[in-house]
């Protein structure tokens, strides 16, 4: 089929735009636009390479390897003043400025800076606009969830911007789109030698059934087949706890290969199951965690599902019983709450005042960094300093310092929060005790990419009977249609001639090595991959997915955004390759201990990805801001 690449301009012609919006977006296609106050600013709306994008990481990763310093420049003072500065607008550092307004009183001058050139931190929103429609994707979160209930902070807080995740999910999740959809896999051939499409799974097929149809050996299959159904105590004679402590100490590979003794080709077949939670295959992720997250092989085994013992964090929630229903996700994501934040900060950057139409809502960037604002937000503005005038145990003020463009500017505040990743930290507040720096050190976040691909119609997934794939062996581990949501006047797309988003997810890791140097590992991968090399491997993936229904890459694909996260989700501990610290000895417990008129907020203090913890984290911060 003839390679047709998709480009900015591609999108662009696709849909009428305002002048200044086009001004802008040609700008920066020319490496030229750097400041949100440009006519037409507006990030959401661009392809290509996202997330942690081009220009956003550079002066950190500069100031990591010692190279900032030697070229900057004299810093320019800014002569601004606040009560607070928050390093980072994500969704920790948007809620802690919500929170320190809500006790300091609306006069409280409150400065957000940002390295990317949106705010939300991994909570980005992609619009796109095919056949004049708009369609929205999530860049990065992507709801409202949690392994266990939202505190009384959280809710509060998603309560008070009009947010309520079960009653929105009751009116606006749209199940009857896809009703009589089923998923399938894709066994590659590099993997699985050959290339076969298998469908049918979760429309009454049994396991066997279903292998019966793939390339795997015979003997694979039967193993596939006794591993879901047979009901076998790998571990006879043992009490529960010493099952479930044995168990948390090898790997859900290692039970497959040594306990089950499965075939190889089983091993490849369940590899990527966990990617989308932890980032890692089942080679870094423990048996008890799996067996707590129901995977097969376990239903012989008699073990009680309590949360107890060396289970990790996300995989204990599913060992708490009776948790009420507090799920939603909107079409873009937890972009929504970001957008809900700003609106409550900067009340004249949009309109509108409800959960509904939020996601439709109309924002001006120019409005972000007004004088006029007691809170304002500047985007493009990297943190490279932060520290106290004088003595850290006895001073009134911290001076922040911020790369933005070729210039490096200071500013001055009664308190910071530092709501960034806690990783960069040491390199910012050098005068933090070392033990902390190691704290802050030691979590390596989760590289992961969230593609978007915007396809001009879904008719071969309706034909197929399908609305997922599975693709255990290739670049990305899946491709599915998007959440069916329709909320205020957005809708969602209903027939399968409309446009519609393709979602793929690629965690790069490397099987072998130990959870945090597999996400080493995957980060330079990231970082050291191009858009072209994304875009091959999308059209490779696709075609060879879909092709032969129907599928044509260079007829159906309108638009493909990349959401690169080379550090994505918090890093959560695990019982395979963590110790088992004292109580309040956690990494995380030290790292986020506040200094002097320094707090530190972020998902990354809780150890736990998720945006119910960012939000926690941003409350303690800003009781520990104000205590002091």
């Amino acid at each position: 089929m003839p390679r047709r690449t998709i480009t900015r301009r591609d999108f662009l012609n696709g849909a009428p735009m305002t002048a200044g919006a086009a001004a802008w977006l040609l700008r920066l296609e020319r490496g030229a636009a750097e400041g949100q106050d440009d006519p037409g600013y507006y990030p959401p709306a661009l392809t290509g390479m996202r997330g942690s994008h081009d220009g956003s990481f550079e002066a950190g990763h500069a100031l990591r390897d010692g190279a900032f310093w030697k070229s900057a420049g004299q810093p320019v003072d800014t002569d601004e003043s606040y009560d607070l500065v928050i390093v980072g607008a994500g969704i920790s550092g948007l809620a802690a400025a919500y929170f320190y307004r809500a006790q300091a009183g609306p006069k409280a001058r409150i400065l957000i800076l940002d390295n990317h050139d949106d705010f939300g931190g991994h909570a980005k929103r992609n619009e796109f606009r095919v056949g004049g429609r708009m369609l929205l994707a999530n860049g990065g979160t992507l709801a409202i969830e949690s392994p266990y209930p939202y505190s009384k902070e959280a809710r509060g807080l998603l309560t008070e911007l009009g947010i309520d995740p079960a009653a929105l999910e009751k009116k606006c999740a749209d199940g009857r789109v896809y009703q009589g959809l089923g998923s399938a896999t894709f066994f590659d051939k590099e993997t699985f030698g050959t290339d076969r499409l298998v469908t049918g799974q979760a429309r009454g097929k049994s396991m066997a059934e279903f292998v019966s149809q793939s390339p795997l050996p015979a003997a694979a299959r039967e193993d596939i087949a006794r591993l879901e159904t047979a009901k076998v105590d790998y571990l006879p004679g043992l009490t529960q706890a010493e099952k479930k402590d044995k168990l948390s100490r090898m790997s859900y590979s290692d039970f497959l290969a040594k306990l089950v003794r499965v075939e190889p080709e089983v091993i490849r077949f369940y590899q990527t199951r966990p990617h989308g939670l932890f980032g890692v295959g089942i080679d870094a992720v423990s048996a008890l965690d799996c067996w707590a997250m129901r995977y097969p092989g376990f239903q012989g085994m008699g073990l009680e599902r309590v949360l107890a013992g060396r289970v990790d964090f996300t995989p204990g929630g599913e060992l708490v019983d009776d948790q009420e229903p507090y799920y939603f996700h909107f079409p873009d994501g937890n972009a929504s709450i970001a957008r809900s934040l700003v609106r409550a900060l900067v009340p004249d950057v949009t309109t509108g005042h409800t959960a509904e139409d939020i996601v439709t809502a109309k924002f001006d960037y120019n409005r972000l960094d007004r004088a006029s604002s007691p809170v304002r937000i500047r985007l493009n503005s990297t943190v490279v300093r932060a520290r106290h005038i004088g003595d850290p145990a006895a001073a009134k003020v911290v001076e922040v310092t911020y790369a933005r463009g070729k210039q490096v500017y200071t500013v001055r505040a009664g308190a910071a929060i530092m709501a960034c990743w806690n990783m960069i930290i040491p390199y910012l507040c050098p005068e933090l005790p070392e033990p902390q720096r190691q704290a802050l050190k030691y979590g390596v976040k989760v590289p992961l990419v969230y593609t978007v691909v915007a396809a001009r119609n879904w008719r071969v997934f309706h034909k197929l009977g399908i609305r997922s794939v599975s693709s255990p062996g290739m670049y990305h581990t899946g491709v599915r249609l998007d959440e069916p949501v329709s909320i205020g006047t957005y809708q969602c797309p209903q027939s399968p001639d409309d446009p519609m988003l393709l979602r793929m997810t690629r965690t790069p890791c490397k099987p072998g090595l130990s959870e945090r140097d597999q996400h080493r590992a995957g980060r330079v991968d990231l970082l050291t991959t191009s858009f072209a090399t994304f875009e091959d491997k999308i059209r490779d993936q696709l075609g060879r997915i879909l092709g032969p229904a129907g599928f044509d890459a260079g007829r159906d694909i309108a638009a493909i955004t990349v959401n690169r996260w080379p550090h994505g989700y918090a890093y959560e501990y695990n019982a395979l390759w963590d110790p088992d610290w004292p109580a309040g000895e956690r990494p995380c417990e030290i790292a986020r201990r506040q200094f002097g008129r320094i707090a530190i907020a972020n998902s990354d203090a809780a150890a736990a990805a998720y945006t119910d913890q960012a939000i926690d984290q941003g409350w303690r911060a800003v009781r520990e801001t104000l205590a002091g």
